[in-house]
């Protein structure tokens, strides 16, 4: 009877224990945290199916990527006030998730208390180094340096920056007017700019042909000179005389007069 009673009571014990104890699985992009008698255990549970004896619980922790929002306004260092807008992913260092619930606690504890003073403190950091003008034309170096400090900081709580995202800037009412003011400034500066080369262009056409012109009958007339000198310097007497009968008509006319007597041709001059 003593026998059978030491066997049933270790029976009795384990089957007490099997109808008060539990399974469970940790499912893909979760760890989850042992927790022993209200004690968190230094080892995560990563994905598969346990068996939990009585006292023992998990708590679930997503590694997965999550996104979170922020706003944060300050001063640009040109004392314009910014308002920036951003958005971060992030994750959880899944080898430290049970420092991470045991040292800060769920994910929204997490956003609350760690990321968004971080963000917070990272905008404002990063836009007092930039003009309002630089925070536009230099977007993508303002984004790099507020990822580093957000990356810095976040780290420390074995947080992973995965991706951040500057979605917009926002200036106050009096910034943005004068920006559109200046803008319309500019533009018509530009315009009247245009104009005017474009007159200097028209100018220096007309000129340009004008000058040709210019140059085109003082080539002509040099030419024309040049030519009369030339026929000038090659024509001779007997070439005259050749030329006068060329155009004689056949017609003789005689003069006589002294002792001598005589005649001699006289062309072109018509006989009496």
């Amino acid at each position: 009877m003593k026998s059978l009673r030491s066997l049933l009571v270790p029976l009795l014990f384990s089957t007490l224990a099997l109808a008060t104890a539990g399974c469970t699985t940790v499912n893909p992009g979760e760890v989850s945290v042992k927790v022993v008698w209200g004690k968190a255990q230094p080892a995560a549970l990563e994905q598969g199916f346990y068996f939990l004896p009585p006292g023992h619980s998990i708590i679930r922790v997503s590694t997965q990527v999550k996104k979170t929002k922020a706003s944060a306004s300050a001063s640009s260092k040109d004392l314009q006030v910014v308002t920036t807008k951003i958005a971060l992913n992030y994750r959880i260092d899944k080898l430290k998730a049970v420092d991470i619930y045991s040292g800060i606690g769920d994910i929204p504890v997490i956003e609350g208390t760690i990321i968004q003073p971080a963000l917070q403190e990272a905008v404002k950091a990063s836009t007092a180094k930039y003009t309002a003008q630089e925070l536009i034309t230099k977007r993508e170096d303002v984004k790099l340096m507020i990822t580093e400090k957000i990356t810095s900081t976040l780290s420390k709580s074995n947080l992973v920056v995965t991706e951040l995202s500057v979605t917009d800037f926002q200036f106050t009412t009096e910034y943005q007017n004068a920006v559109e003011a200046k803008q319309i400034e500019d533009e018509m500066a530009k315009k009247a700019e245009n104009k005017l080369r474009r007159i200097e262009i028209e100018a220096r056409q007309v000129d340009a042909k004008a000058d040709g012109e210019a140059k085109a009958l003082l080539r002509m007339a040099k030419a024309e000179a040049e030519a009369q000198e030339l026929l000038r310097k090659t024509i001779t007497p007997e070439i005259v005389q050749l030329r006068a009968i060329e155009k004689w008509d056949g017609k003789l006319s005689t003069v006589s007069g002294g002792s001598a007597g005589g005649t001699f041709l006289n062309v072109g001059v018509p006989a009496k």
